[in-house]
């Protein structure tokens, strides 16, 4: 069978687990997460070897880069995975809620109740635990899901497909609401986003150029998980003892995130006292800099000149940009010419600064006083996340289950006709 054959007959098969799915019970597709969760625990091992296939084969032509710790499957991530499944298994079910209930001058009420998207395409690179996350997430909203992993984790995403094909199984549902692609070709990709007429919308999760491409060529709407280029903005009146903790945990808790700070700028008044200690602290940490004119001189032996391309530039390591700016104007002008409307933050004492920021600054979550790590389904309490969306239709922010549902009205009427 040819690809894009293969690829129609797999969205069809969703179409139909989809339609399933939508009048489902919530009792059924939270067993199905609870037989997942059991399922990894009993296969980790298993699943383990198949993605040790996947990170040799890595390793060969990227032994030190970022994307060896998003592809392995440790037992910290299983032990996420697992605790994920078990986390959205315990959620509200959204599915069937009437938010909304008005009366009209005629009697009639007229309701929003909250569905299912219907198909969901998930196209994405590297990590093989987002085929957990997204699976359960898509699966608790009432959506069927094709999966199309990176050709580095195929064995990793094949091994998790087996383990969801069972929990799917012994909960009664239908073994197509989570179907993953058995092929590398890109063939697949190209083939899977001009099914508008059985895929409702394509969630795209990597790299800039995979983004791009994937808006380029879809038939059907796109939810962007875009790159992360974070900023902290530190002014002058900020605890500066304190900025240095939460721009220590932004950095290198984990470098590679898309959460991860990529910018700082901070005030004049407070670069001299600030940048010398922050950079023997993330200097320690192995965090290198390329700092402004006014920076440099503050920053050590562990800087150099920031160019031109440095700024809006998403390192995904142990790499920091920095700039002094005269002022939160400049700072905000900074964030809004080169942010990627994902996390922005402010570390400040003055009530007032930060209600502007946060009304200003255009990000998927503006923080104030905190890390911008905290841009995660699991740390603002929507458990497992398919994504983070940087555009704002239909979803901003992390996607959780209720972001992969929408609304339509209803109508209740005793007769009604229209005059």
């Amino acid at each position: 069978m040819d690809i894009p054959t293969q690829m129609k007959e797999m969205a069809q098969r969703a179409k139909a687990a989809a339609a399933i799915l939508s009048s489902c019970e919530g009792a059924a597709k939270k067993q199905a997460l609870l037989n997942i969760a059991d399922l990894l625990e009993k296969d980790q091992a298993a699943i383990q070897a198949a993605n040790a296939i996947d990170v040799e084969a890595a390793r060969a032509t990227d032994p030190d880069g970022p994307k060896i710790k998003r592809l392995t499957l440790s037992d910290g991530v299983m032990a996420s995975m697992i605790q994920g499944c078990r986390d959205v298994a315990a959620q509200h079910d959204p599915v069937g809620e009437i938010e909304t209930m008005v009366k009209r001058p005629n009697g009639m009420l007229v309701g929003r109740m909250r569905v299912p998207l219907g198909v969901v395409a998930m196209i994405y690179e590297s990590r093989p635990n987002v085929t957990i996350d997204a699976s359960i997430i898509c699966l608790v909203a009432g959506n069927a899901v094709i999966l199309r992993g990176g050709s580095e984790a195929i064995h990793s995403n094949q091994a998790l497909a087996g383990v969801i094909a069972k929990g799917l199984t012994a909960a009664g549902l239908p073994g197509d609401a989570v179907q993953v692609v058995p092929t590398t070709d890109r063939e697949a990709v190209n083939a899977l986003l001009t099914l508008d007429e059985y895929i409702d919308v394509v969630i795209p999760r990597g790299g800039e150029g995979l983004i791009r491409t994937v808006c380029q060529k879809a038939t059907m709407p796109v939810l962007k998980h875009y790159k992360g280029v974070c900023h902290i903005y530190v002014h002058e009146d900020a605890d500066l003892e304190r900025a240095v903790d939460i721009c220590l945990n932004a950095k290198t808790q984990y470098p590679a995130a898309c959460n991860a700070l990529e910018c700082l700028l901070v005030h004049k008044n407070a670069a001299e006292a600030f940048l010398p200690a922050m950079a023997q602290r993330l200097g320690a940490a192995g965090v290198r800099f390329k700092g402004c004119p006014r920076s440099l001189p503050l920053l050590g032996a562990a800087a150099g000149p920031a160019v031109d391309e440095d700024w809006g530039f998403e390192f995904l390591n142990l790499t920091l940009a920095v700039k002094v700016v005269d002022t939160q104007t400049e700072a905000q002008a900074h964030i809004a010419r080169f942010g990627s409307n994902h996390t922005e933050a402010i570390l400040t004492a003055d009530y007032a600064r930060s209600l502007r920021f946060l009304r200003e600054v255009d990000a998927s979550l503006v923080v104030v006083n905190a890390s911008t790590r905290f841009n995660d389904g699991g740390q603002l309490g929507l458990g497992a996340e398919i994504g983070i969306s940087t555009s704002k239709l239909h979803a901003y922010g992390p996607m959780g289950v209720r972001e992969l549902t929408t609304t339509k009205f209803v109508l209740l009427g005793q007769g009604h006709v229209r005059a």
